[in-house]
């Protein structure tokens, strides 16, 4: 087989009996070039993304396998992945991780692995509601975007002035700060209570129905273990706003499954999508998205009951809308 030079863009195959000439155009030979660069490019950027994430069964593992799908979909090849397991060596971890550039960390497992890591290594957080540290961090929350909750909220419902909702500024004051703005933006006043306890929680909720109209009014209920408390607060809140037909929305789909109207949950394989973008651009050397933001690949879900009772009669084009509509049929 004989090749000639590439600055002649001529390849030769010589048998015996047959010469086969393929001649290249320079434009061919860019392509080529570029498709190489590209395949080369992401193999090294999938080889310097690590994940972690718990070793734990269903259905919270089929969460992460989703995620992780969405990350070696976003990185083009397949990341190193590990599963952490509860009795982990710290040392064996970071020996393990020792070359790799970004780090991305999923559920409370892979933080809590994270913060052992050397404190120059890359990390990028994702799976886990609230985040100890955040504007120190890079990643995305579990927590809905409350711009994206209230968006929703005007569309369905758009009379709607106020939105309540009863928090506990110890966990929540980040996400009530980014509620302000989007209400404003909106056109909606936010009417926030704080409450430190069960029983302030209750005493807060009393005072928000006292002055609810359902006619304006609406009430969420954010992701919060004071205050949307599920045993003692959360039936309170539910049977209340029924019978006041007060709307009611949540960051959390469990409690449209119990007869809150609406809510909004992850959408795994995109949030991996983001998290993976996320992870590359640190890679590349951009710091500038320091900070954990808040969920923003979200799938929706409708009480259609809900809907009837206060009078929201939806089409059945509008709740096919909806990822997921309560009751099942």
């Amino acid at each position: 087989m004989a090749v000639e030079s590439l600055a002649k863009d001529t390849l030769s195959l010589n048998q015996p009996d047959i010469t086969i000439i393929v001649r290249f155009t320079p434009s061919t030979v860019v392509r080529l070039c570029a498709l190489l660069l590209g395949l080369l490019g992401g193999w090294a950027n999938a080889q310097a993304l690590t994940v972690l994430y718990p070793d734990i069964g269903e259905p919270y593992r089929t969460v992460f396998m989703e995620i992780i799908q969405g990350i070696e979909e976003q990185s083009r090849t397949r990341p190193r992945t590990i599963a952490l397991s509860a009795g982990g060596d710290p040392a064996e971890l970071r020996n393990a991780l020792k070359n790799g550039k970004v780090v991305i960390a999923l559920g409370r497992q892979g933080l809590k692995a994270a913060s052992l890591l050397d404190p120059a290594q890359a990390v990028v957080i994702g799976g886990v509601g609230t985040v100890p540290d955040a504007e120190r961090l890079s990643g995305i929350s579990l927590t809905p975007d409350p711009a994206l909750l209230f968006a929703m909220l005007k569309s369905l419902l758009p009379g709607m002035r106020r939105v309540l909702v009863v928090y506990n500024p110890a966990a929540n004051e980040g996400q009530i700060r980014l509620a302000r703005e989007a209400a404003r933006n909106l056109g909606l006043e936010l009417v926030a209570l704080e409450a430190r306890d069960l029983a302030g929680a209750a005493r807060a909720y009393e005072a928000q129905f006292a002055a609810a109209d359902g006619r304006r009014d609406a009430l969420w209920l954010p992701q919060d273990a004071t205050t949307v408390e599920e045993t003692t607060i959360l039936p309170l809140v539910l049977k209340e706003s029924w019978s006041r037909n007060l709307p009611v929305f949540s960051s959390s789909v469990l409690h449209v499954k119990k007869g809150v109207l609406f809510g909004l949950y992850p959408n795994n394989v995109q949030l991996g999508r983001d998290l993976a973008a996320l992870a590359l651009s640190l890679q590349n050397g951009d710091t500038s998205k320091r900070g954990v933001t808040p969920l923003r690949a979200v799938r929706s879900a409708l009480n259609s009951r809900t809907a009837s009772h206060i009078g929201l009669n939806l089409v059945s084009s509008q709740q096919r809308s909806f990822d997921a509509v309560f009751p099942e049929p």
